[in-house]
Formats: C-alpha cells, structure tokens, sequence
C-alpha cells in the first residue's frame, strides 16, 4: 500500500466530464482516505439535485453555497476533494483550497467533454441543444481559473487508472522535495 506522509488534502479540479469523481474515488480507496465531492455536499445539505438547486433558486444561490461548504471542507486535512466544475469562479474558493489542499486541474478538450457527458440529462449548464459551443465558451472562461492549480493533468484518451497513477507519481515526487532553506 503506497503510504502518503503529508496531510495535505487532494483537490481535483476541472470541467465536468473531465473525470473527477471517478478519479477521486479510486484515489480515496488506495490512499484510504475520505471522499468528499462538494456537488454532493450541497445535494445532502439542500435535499434536491444541482440541477433542481439551479432551476429552482438559481446559480448565484448555489454558488453561495459552493462557497460556505468549500470554506467548510478546506479547514479539514487528509481528505480527498471532488469539486465542481464552477467552483473556481469564486477567487475565494481557490485560496480556501490552496491553504490545506493541493490542486489537481483534470483537463479535457471540449470534444472529449461532450462526448463524455452527451447522455447526462443532470447538467444544469448543458441543457440546450447544442452544448458543445456552451462546453467551448465556460472551458476557455474558466481556463485562467483552472491553470491557478499545481498541477495539469491531461485526462484526454486516458484511463481512470492512469489519471490516478498520475496523481499518485507528482504526490510522491512532492513529498521527495527538499523543503527549502533552514534557518
């Protein structure tokens, strides 16, 4: 079992579709640590789906939540994040992540998006009738955001478990780095 000596939590970061929650969850089982995806968090504290969140109350309202669970998870160590797709549109969310977390932006062309998330009825963005000009346009005005992270992991034509073995090699390389200057 690979044992991970920093406390530090594993952030994961990128559009949806990008393979975030599949990635989490396989690195939650090796690492043995916990999982917590802020989509779901938000599901569990508001009783209703993102979609319904979005369609009911809106996207100012959900994001205004994104943000109290974010500052919620990122005072706690040793935990394996799932963020949603938008959660770096608010500078906050970023820098409450960065202070206890490292972050991973799992990245995807915007044909390997849509092809991905084609059938998913559940995607309050994507509900017109041409999404991949709406994957294009949010991906390229999230992209600055998503570049503020440590790490980009092209996920393109790439299995799970090459996306996490991936992770797994710059965690390790990390630990392996001298810590600076003593004084």
């Amino acid at each position: 079992m690979l044992h991970l000596a920093m406390s530090k939590n594993i952030v994961l970061i990128g559009f949806m579709g990008a393979g975030k929650t599949r990635v989490s969850s396989q690195l939650a089982k090796i690492l043995k640590r916990p999982w917590i995806s802020t989509d779901e968090g938000i599901e569990k504290q508001e009783k209703r789906s993102v979609s319904q969140i979005f369609q009911e109350s809106g996207e100012t309202y959900f994001r205004r939540l994104e943000k109290d669970i974010v500052r919620e998870i990122a005072q706690k160590q040793n935990l394996i994040l799932d963020c949603g797709g938008g959660v770096v549109l608010q500078p906050e969310n970023l820098a409450n992540l960065k202070k206890t977390g490292i972050l991973f932006y799992l990245s995807a062309s915007p044909e390997t998006l849509y092809e991905r998330i084609k059938h998913e009825t559940h995607r309050p963005l994507l509900q017109g009738p041409d999404p991949l000009p709406e994957i294009r346009k949010l991906l390229e005005q999230r992209k600055v955001f998503y570049e503020q992270s440590d790490y980009t992991i092209t996920t393109d034509h790439r299995s799970v478990d090459e996306i996490v073995q991936e992770v797994l090699t710059q965690i390790l390389l990390l630990q392996r780095l001298p810590k600076g200057p003593t004084d």
